[in-house]
């Protein structure tokens, strides 16, 4: 009788271990998958113009319609 509730123990520390290891290797997997999304993000932001070279582009195509007018 003790040696079968040993083995039940057995048993369920083997599944709990292996569960684990199932659990772990699925929050890797998320943590990569959100790290490159991150990077993506990131990278978007970069590309976004500042406040500043977006003021800038206003003068820019004030100066090419004033052209295109005197043209």
């Amino acid at each position: 009788m003790l040696q079968k509730l040993i083995d039940g123990q057995v048993a369920i520390r083997k599944e709990v271990k292996e569960v684990k290891e199932a659990v772990l290797a699925t929050d890797k997997k998320l943590t990569m998958r959100i790290d490159k999304l991150g990077l993506q993000i990131a990278n978007l932001e970069d590309d976004a113009p500042t406040m500043e070279e977006f003021e800038g582009l206003e003068k820019k195509v004030v100066k090419i319609q004033n052209k295109l007018a005197l043209s």
